[in-house]
């Protein structure tokens, strides 16, 4: 258990039987009024935000997470199953754990898990990703006058926007916390 005054930004706190990660935590003193501490949360498991008071000094149950580095093996059609790159257990992680992210994970990719004693919590993959485009519309020169873009597949099965000059085969980075194409890179 801690109090109020150890909350800061990223840490994860058991609220409503629900882990949650503050986002924000500002401590504020109204002249006639008790101290407290109005806190922004995003729960983990359904990632909606909550706002919430508490009174300074109040208790809260800080929770530690363990991060572990784990490779992508593959997709057993029930989960997603990693493999800790130290002992080599495996572990099966549910769709839903995983996330929009999954469309941008491919097998022998490191990822980091967070976990709550054995419970596997969130799983994170690298910010940026290079990916082989497997199909790609060709594109027609004159077809716009400033740049414009196309939808390409690449080998994880996701579609994303990417300039005409994207031919197939070739690697592409993708930010992953957005889908958004970054640059082609060179082989």
């Amino acid at each position: 258990m801690g109090s109020t005054s150890d909350l800061r930004n990223g840490l994860v706190i058991k609220y409503n039987n629900e882990l949650h990660v503050v986002i924000k935590s500002e401590h504020r003193t109204p002249g006639n009024l008790r101290a407290f501490y109005q806190v922004k949360m995003k729960n983990i498991k359904n990632g909606k935000m909550i706002e919430n008071r508490f009174r300074s000094g109040e208790e809260i149950d800080i929770v530690r997470l363990e991060t572990k580095v784990f490779q992508y093996l593959y997709h057993d059609g029930s989960g997603f199953v990693f493999m800790n790159t130290e002992t080599y257990d495996q572990v099966s992680i549910m769709d839903e754990s995983v996330g929009d992210q999954s469309r941008f994970m491919k097998e022998g990719e490191s990822v980091q898990i967070a976990f709550d004693g054995e419970t596997p919590i969130t799983v994170e993959i690298p910010p940026h990703v290079n990916l082989k485009v497997i199909e790609a519309p060709p594109g027609i020169k004159g077809d716009t006058a400033t740049g414009g873009s196309k939808q390409v597949k690449v080998e994880t099965g996701a579609t994303i926007n990417a300039p005409m000059f994207i031919n197939e085969n070739d690697i592409i980075k993708v930010d992953t916390r957005t889908g958004d194409y970054l640059e082609r890179v060179k082989k």
